[in-house]
């Protein structure tokens, strides 16, 4: 049904004073969206009445298009003045939220702070050092006879396999101990010798919870004239005291290594589980922490060194499991993961 002319007239200014209405009371962007399609939208009633103005006289069309086009403008002009209320609202808000006093002085760099394992490799130093030791490094990138050869582990020992080793197309190596540094150090500074080596290592093997295949070691090595199992066993004593600040609960029990003779396995029992049992000890309650012993005569003539005169001892730590044992961490792999959260703790 057609309207009449003054019936059009009436229904667009009835729809343009609601819809400013609207427009004014919408507290939301969303209730002033709503506000906007009800009056302008392709459905809207603004474009309803359009549809009518074909069905009108021709001398009214003039007045009443003006009409719709003075009705549109106001309700755009209505829409875009309330849209920048609420544009200058959410900007008071974040102005208030994020206000800063320039006169403050500037808060500097965040500070961080050691690894884990850093910590226990430099108190380990300052340790060795009070005693005489002195810190000596060396390469990762190994050649074989440093590696194995001049620690009496001749081509064909079942050493070289247990290793895993990771070998290099240059036919040198990823060094799996720092005792390559223990080989250098008689080399260029002969007896008397008392060192440390401190260093990344790493083996081709499974990651677990307690293995990695790069993990951090520290050797230690002792060359002198009458050197005897006491003065070794005293030197690991106190190397656990120092780490632990506590008493710990150890076993010396003999093993094998080719570059010691006689070689011991020092043992502590697990601080994670307390000697009951879990993946860090794999169940046994014990963690394989010192391989020791007194060095081997053919590695001293490896160097130079003639095991007549010359004798000394010679120790493995796994700094890794250290820092595990003293820390209560139940996962290896925990310590080079790279998470922030993890390494926050410490």
């Amino acid at each position: 049904m057609m309207l009449s002319t003054s019936m059009l007239d009436r229904s667009i200014q009835e729809l343009e004073s609601r819809s400013l209405a609207r427009i004014a009371s919408a507290k939301t962007r969303e209730d002033l969206e709503a506000a906007r399609v009800e009056a302008l939208g392709r459905k809207g009633g603004l474009n309803q009445f359009s549809k009518e103005m074909g069905k009108l006289p021709p001398e009214e069309r003039k007045r009443i298009g003006a009409l719709l086009n003075a009705a549109k403008q106001n309700l755009e002009a209505a829409i875009e003045a309330r849209e920048r209320t609420f544009a200058e609202a959410a900007l008071n808000v974040r102005l208030d939220a994020e206000w800063l006093d320039l006169t403050l002085p500037a808060p500097g760099p965040r500070r961080g702070h050691l690894h884990p394992i850093t910590r226990i490799q430099r108190e380990l130093e300052e340790l060795f050092s009070s005693l005489g030791f002195a810190v000596l490094d060396g390469p990762e990138v190994e050649t074989e006879y440093h590696n194995f050869d001049a620690l009496n582990i001749p081509p064909d020992h079942p050493a070289r396999d247990m290793q895993d080793t990771f070998w290099l197309e240059s036919g040198n190596l990823l060094r799996t101990h720092t005792s390559p540094v223990q080989v250098r150090g008689m080399e260029r500074f002969g007896p008397p010798l008392r060192m440390i080596a401190p260093g990344r290592v790493f083996r081709n093997e499974s990651v677990d919870a307690s293995h990695e295949h790069t993990f951090y070691q520290l050797e230690g090595m002792m060359i002198d004239r009458d050197v005897s199992v006491a003065h070794l066993i005293y030197f690991m004593k106190t190397l656990l005291a120092a780490i632990f600040k506590r008493d710990v609960t150890v076993r010396l029990r003999p093993g094998y290594f080719p570059f010691v003779e006689p070689g011991f396995e020092l043992d502590i029992q697990c601080l994670i589980c307390g000697g009951s049992g879990c993946p860090v000890c794999k169940q046994s309650g014990w963690v394989e922490l010192l391989p020791c012993g007194l060095v081997h005569p053919n590695v001293l003539r490896m160097s130079n060194i003639d095991p007549e005169q010359w004798n000394g001892f010679a120790f493995g730590l796994g700094l890794t499991r250290l820092a595990m044992m003293r820390y209560g961490i139940d996962d290896i792999r925990q310590l080079q993961g790279g998470d922030l959260r993890f390494l926050e703790q410490f």
